[in-house]
């Protein structure tokens, strides 16, 4: 089912609270009404959202935004050791990561709480506590508005790295469905940030029990959106090469990092700490008390106002470190 709305306001469409009108939006149930949509507003520029978690409306919009409401769980294959579940990316993401840990699918615990919809996992590949959607994505559905045609894109085709993938620059394509392999055999991943100090017995954590945890850890961190607007992590973490880090910890030797296959990285939450921005703000746009990472809307905040502090942020982590940081945040 396809439904239309002109020049509505997108307000109750983005976390952050920022005020914008589309001039169509257009959501849909069903990966057959894509073709539709498309032969009928072929001429309009079009942006596809998800949950609003991860952009910024920096004006009104004067095209389609398009919107999934794709819903449903399908297990495609089952054996003792675990589970392939096709999920329409339209599910809110976290009420799946609670389904599956309610049937003991592990794998994707580590990413509680993230906000969003399923559709973004594979686009933003997004991650948290050392987890990340790529490691446990198998397929990828797709609509190419090229040709008209859906296509199951395999993980390996994704070209998924930290915070990427082909579908954050190949706009032709608009994932439908998300295919998952979870397991039956939990094995819990306690090694990042602070979950270990969180948890009673760290031998004997169970799934529920680390899901628990993640959540808790998670809203100390980071503010409601309902009730403060924010965008989640405004910041991509920076990966440096091994000799600009080398050169930065002897000077910072309490500084936090990675090692990863690429390099080193480094918290921008921590870097931006210490540019001294932590709860502070510019007009009605602030940094989060709790959590250095998180722009907030205090109320009433523009989206100018908005992107003038991210931009003073990424000077100021220039200027003090010599690295560049990049919003996580599409700026629309």
């Amino acid at each position: 089912m396809i439904s239309t709305y002109k020049n509505i306001s997108l307000l109750n469409y983005n976390t952050f609270g920022i005020d914008a009108t589309a001039a169509l939006l257009v959501e849909y149930t069903e990966a057959s009404d894509l073709k539709t949509i498309f032969s009928t507003y072929k001429d309009m520029p079009f942006f596809h959202i998800g949950g609003g978690s991860n952009i910024l409306f920096t004006r009104d919009y004067d095209g389609m935004i398009l919107h999934s409401r794709i819903m449903g769980k399908e297990i495609m294959s089952e054996g003792s050791d675990g589970v392939v579940i096709k999920v329409g990316a339209g599910e809110n993401w976290d009420d799946f990561v609670a389904y599956c840990v309610s049937h003991n699918y592990s794998g994707i615990e580590n990413l509680s709480l993230i906000p969003g919809e399923v559709g973004a996992s594979a686009v933003q590949n997004i991650g948290a506590y050392g987890a990340e959607a790529k490691d446990v994505i198998t397929n990828v559905y797709v609509y190419d508005i090229n040709d008209g045609s859906f296509k199951v894109i395999p993980v390996d085709e994704c070209a998924y790295a930290y915070r990427e993938s082909r579908f954050k620059h190949e706009k032709n394509f608009i994932v439908t469905h998300v295919e998952y392999r979870l397991s039956k055999k939990f094995v819990p991943d306690i090694a990042y940030g602070n979950i270990k100090s969180r948890l009673k017995d760290e031998n004997n954590v169970t799934l529920s029990e680390l899901r628990d945890t993640i959540i808790e850890i998670r809203k100390e961190k980071l503010p409601d959106p309902a009730v403060t607007g924010n965008a989640g992590s405004f910041f991509m973490n920076p990966v440096v090469s091994n000799e600009v880090f080398e050169k930065l910890y002897e000077k910072y030797p309490q500084m936090p990092h990675y090692v990863m296959g690429n390099g080193v990285k480094i918290p921008a939450g921590w870097l931006i700490e210490q540019c001294g921005w932590k709860g502070k703000s510019l007009g009605n746009a602030g940094v989060h008390k709790n959590q250095a990472l998180v722009l907030i809307n205090l109320g009433g905040a523009s989206a100018r106002e908005v992107v003038n502090l991210s931009s003073a942020i990424v000077n100021d982590v220039k200027e003090k470190f010599g690295i560049d940081i990049h919003p996580e945040v599409y700026f629309i």
